[in-house]
């Protein structure tokens, strides 16, 4: 599959239809999939899960890549932290740790102060998730980089 996007990238490079920066793009032919959570329902984070490996598992039964960023803010932290997650949906959170590679989460710095302040303590959250400043920003960026935004 790769010998034939990079063959058809040449062509339409040399006929002029695709730039040369287009062409050396590192994630031309990647999928790019963000999906937002900021709801504390069991049902939802299932909902997540289940996307982010359903999606996995079809790119990967077509030889293709996707790369998934999973993104908690508001309630939807409760995804990502370790002492009020649901038990079944933290397995599988911790399951994608191992198991996806492709699939990663992160968790809204800003919420988590609200929690720190509110609690007196930093939540707790799983090893694989990483933190950025502001989950909505985050999914705009994402977004601005190519990213198909969905809220399950």
């Amino acid at each position: 599959m790769n010998r034939t996007v990079t063959l058809l990238t040449a062509i339409l490079m040399l006929a002029g239809l695709v730039s040369p920066a287009l062409a050396d793009d590192s994630d031309f032919g990647i999928h790019k999939l963000a999906l937002q959570i900021s709801d504390d329902d069991p049902r939802k984070m299932t909902a997540v899960l289940n996307v982010a490996a359903n999606v996995s598992r079809h790119y990967a039964s077509i030889g293709e890549e996707v790369e998934i960023t999973i993104v908690a803010f508001n309630a939807g932290i409760h995804l990502l932290r370790t002492d009020t997650v649901p038990s079944d949906v933290g397995k599988r959170v911790r399951g994608f740790g191992q198991s996806m590679p492709n699939v990663t989460f992160v968790a809204c710095g800003n919420t988590l102060d609200t929690m720190e302040r509110a609690e007196g303590q930093r939540p707790p959250l799983f090893e694989n998730a990483e933190v950025q400043q502001a989950g909505v920003v985050t999914l705009i960026e994402l977004h601005e980089a190519g990213y198909t935004v969905v809220r399950p």
